[in-house]
């Protein structure tokens, strides 16, 4: 259709222009139109958007008269002009006139007659003509010869209207009712499919013999391209049908030739398949399946899509191993040596997977277990499950689940569509090529959250649970697969974030950081080694001493693993390795003064004696998902109105623990010997420095107490206390978890000091014992204990209420 593309205007409403000549009674307001040529006595939809256009509809409507339809020769004209023109065009009365809420207005119009440009009349904002009217068949008596051009032009139309099923019903029946040549030449020629140009030349030919002649030519070669085209749709149809029938008999006589014993003919694909199948060992269920499966590809041709689909199911299905197993090495104390050569420290640890082993051992056909290991990164979890597959012997293989939210990314892919696949069990079963591996889970706590496409924990239910898993079904397989003899092992850096039914499936075995000692240890015994490696030298041309590797641990990593450990000792690798390579020396001796060098300045320095050398700060410890932290709060007081103002990125819990500390040294101010008239006339800022970090948990209330008592009674902490736990309102000390962490966090910074909450006492074993060593543990009941040995602060006895004025 005509419908112009140009909108410049955003008028809602039609206006009358203002200071214009009258219209002289013979002329018409003039529409250029793009692309689309009205007839008499036809509706069509028309879009304005040129801004003369739009003037001229908005005249027409207001003045409530016809307006004339005129088809621009060349369509990319913007501002046509009467030479750009066509000179003949129909007139057309508005029957409706819209304003979009886009500003595009849009008219219907019908066609009424055509008519003829006289001249152009200047003084109009919009094209104005003087025209006159073709009444061009009005008398043409319909004799014989007439009659038979409707009639054929009724078939015509008739039998085009078959090719289009979306038309409707209607139209068929309005063309057959029409008794008028003309009219219907005109309706026909209006949605006939033909240029523009074409329907002017329709609209041009005032003859009607002449008019109706052309539109039966028109309309007849359009029928004759639309009759090739289904004539081709139906060839198309015929050949699809012949390959069908050619492939049934290819298929029956692919049968008499079995029944005969002439199965020479089977490709040798499918014998391979078929040999291959009887070696497989597939299980019955399986080897049913398969043997089904075999059976429809034979049918099949390979050309055809479902082929492929079908024959890389019969691979998955042959290549898993269905009854291979690899012989374990259950020597209790080969094993011990490997965890012992592999790993340093991590005692428990390596403790229970030797029982784990053990009870392996004594019981083979037992449900193990699934173990867990939690710990932060870097410590070492995965290379755990290694040295598991190296001590008994077996395949390793490792799916991470980090980002995983797909259902089918664990169970597979149902077999609907091209490309589906085994899930990653699945998947890592048939890249260990057998079926007892030591498969590890990775990182468990960053499984994806079930949404539409399924929950991937939820599968991950069955696959961990030693009560199902010997008949996991993955969707692609669609058979049953026996995972019980799979040595599963699962790793996350936080446990609460692991769904809790997935959690009860397995045993957590949790994994602290390495304290100071153990850090240069594992340097000199494995990573020092094995950046050597990397970096293309020998111990005889680079020697890094243990000074330089406690100096790397102390001044330039704070961390639980020891990731950032390796990544300093292979920078310090590639510094010698370049002066080697330059031929400035043969070998060198990297000793901590050479660090700054290498390294640059150090990174960490211990703060503790520095922020603790005045009243008001106290050092707390901090559980965080890579290990544990220590955090300094400070306090200070300013000249104010009593007010508690609390900075530092602090969530709601340690708000309400800096709360309950003031709360609780307000209740006992005559104790500690404060003046109430101290916190009336100043206010008391609580700050923990690193304010863009966000920091939250209930284990800060110990450290906010003796902060804001250091600060009101003016006495320092000391520089080597760090302190954790919970108080109440009563004056309690309540205990908090990580204690482990916190511990090995306080060691590696330098304190020798920590109190904790008497409760948490239980906890002293999972400290490691090279933390042990290094610290002292003060242990507390009520928070007069914490001031008698942080502060050698003992509360004067409250007197007696009555009797005592």
């Amino acid at each position: 259709m005509g419908m112009e593309q140009d909108y410049h205007t955003n008028e809602t409403t039609p206006r009358q222009p203002a200071g214009e000549p009258a219209l002289p009674e013979d002329a018409l307001i003039i529409l250029p139109v793009r692309n689309m040529v009205l007839f008499p006595g036809v509706i069509l939809p028309l879009s304005v958007g040129r801004p003369p256009s739009i003037a001229a509809a908005q005249a027409v409507a207001q003045a409530d008269r016809p307006i004339g339809i005129l088809l621009q020769r060349d369509p990319a004209t913007e501002r046509p002009g009467p030479d750009d023109l066509y000179a003949l065009g129909c007139g057309a009365s508005v029957l409706r006139y819209v304003t979009a809420p886009d500003g595009v207005h849009h008219l219907i119009c019908q066609g009424e007659r055509r008519f003829r440009v006289r001249e152009y009349l200047s003084g109009y904002e919009y094209p104005v003509a003087r025209v006159a009217w073709l009444d061009e068949d009005a008398a043409e008596p319909l004799d014989a010869e007439l009659a038979a051009r409707l009639h054929r032009l009724k078939q015509q139309a008739v039998e085009a209207l078959q090719f289009f099923p979306q038309a409707p019903q209607e139209l068929r029946g309005a063309i057959e009712a029409m008794d008028s040549p003309g009219a219907l030449a005109d309706l026909i020629a209006s949605f006939m499919d033909v240029k523009p140009e074409e329907k002017q030349q329709l609209l041009e030919t005032l003859d009607l013999r002449e008019r109706l002649d052309r539109v039966l030519e028109l309309l007849g070669q359009r029928l004759e391209v639309m009759r090739l085209s289904e004539q081709i749709s139906q060839r198309t149809r015929e050949t699809l049908t012949e390959q069908q029938r050619k492939h049934l008999l290819r298929e029956q006589l692919r049968t008499i030739r079995q029944e005969l014993g002439e199965d020479e003919g089977e490709s040798e694909d499918l014998r391979e398949l078929r040999e291959r199948l009887a070696q497989a060992g597939l299980p019955e269920e399986a080897h049913e399946q398969a043997t089904r499966e075999l059976a429809r590809l034979e049918r099949m041709p390979e050309a055809s899509t479902e082929y492929s689909m079908s024959r890389t199911y019969l691979d998955w299905l042959i290549k898993l191993p269905w009854s291979r197993l690899d012989e374990e090495r259950l020597d209790i104390e080969q094993a011990r040596a490997v965890l012992e050569q592999d790993h340093y420290g991590l005692e428990r640890i390596k403790r229970r997977i030797l029982e784990y082993l053990a009870v392996r051992k004594l019981n083979p056909e037992g449900r193990s277990p699934i173990l867990c290991f939690v710990g932060p990164p870097g410590v070492g979890k995965t290379s755990l499950g290694q040295s598991i597959a190296h001590a008994v012997g077996l395949k390793f293989v490792r799916a991470s689940l980090g980002g995983v939210h797909d259902e089918a990314q664990i169970r597979g892919h149902r077999r609907t569509y091209v490309g589906a696949l085994p899930g990653e069990i699945i998947q890592g079963i048939n890249k260990a090529g057998t079926r007892n591996p030591v498969f590890m889970l990775d990182e468990m706590d960053k499984l994806g959250g079930g949404a539409f496409h399924g929950d991937p924990s939820a599968a991950l239910l069955e696959v961990l649970d030693p009560e199902q898993n010997t008949h996991f079904r993955d969707n692609y397989l669609g058979v049953d697969f026996d995972l019980s003899k799979v040595l599963f092992i699962a790793t996350a850096n936080v446990l609460d974030a692991i769904p809790g039914p997935l959690r009860d499936r397995m045993e957590v075995i949790e994994l602290s950081g390495y304290t100071e000692e153990e850090k240069v240890e594992i340097a000199r015994r494995y990573l020092v080694a094995r950046q050597l490696r990397q970096n293309g030298l020998t111990p005889e041309q680079c020697r890094i001493e243990g000074e330089a590797l406690r100096e790397i641990v102390r001044g330039y990593t704070r961390e639980a693993g020891a990731r950032n450990l390796e990544r300093n000792i292979g920078a310090v690798c590639r510094n010698v390795a370049m002066r080697i390579a330059e031929g400035k020396v043969a070998s060198v001796t990297v000793g901590a003064a050479d660090l700054p060098a290498i390294l640059g300045a150090r990174r960490f320095e211990n703060e503790s004696a520095m922020r603790t050398s005045v009243p008001g700060v106290a050092t707390g410890l901090a559980w965080t998902p890579v290990g544990g932290d220590i955090l300094f709060i400070e306090a200070s007081l300013a000249p104010g109105k009593g007010r508690l103002i609390l900075t530092g990125q602090l969530g709601d819990v340690m708000k309400e623990s800096a709360q309950a500390a003031l709360t609780l040294i307000k209740s006992r101010a005559a104790e500690l010997g404060v003046s109430a008239q101290l916190f009336e006339e100043n206010d008391i800022h609580v700050h923990v420095p690193a304010g863009a970090i966000p920091k939250d948990g209930p284990s800060a209330g110990v450290a906010m107490f003796l902060s804001l008592v250091s600060l009101l009674t003016e006495r320092k902490l000391p520089a080597d206390l760090a302190m954790t736990g919970e108080i109440s309102l009563r004056g309690l000390v309540l205990p908090v978890g990580g204690i482990k962490e916190k511990c090995v966090a306080a060691a590696g910074a330098g304190i020798h000091k920590v109190m904790l909450p008497a409760r948490n006492r239980k906890d002293l074993e999972d400290i490691p014992e090279s933390a042990r060593k290094q610290l002292e543990f003060i242990w507390l009941e009520r928070v007069d204990e914490a001031l008698l040995a942080a502060l050698e602060l003992r509360p004067r006895p409250r007197r007696e209420r009555a009797g005592q004025d």
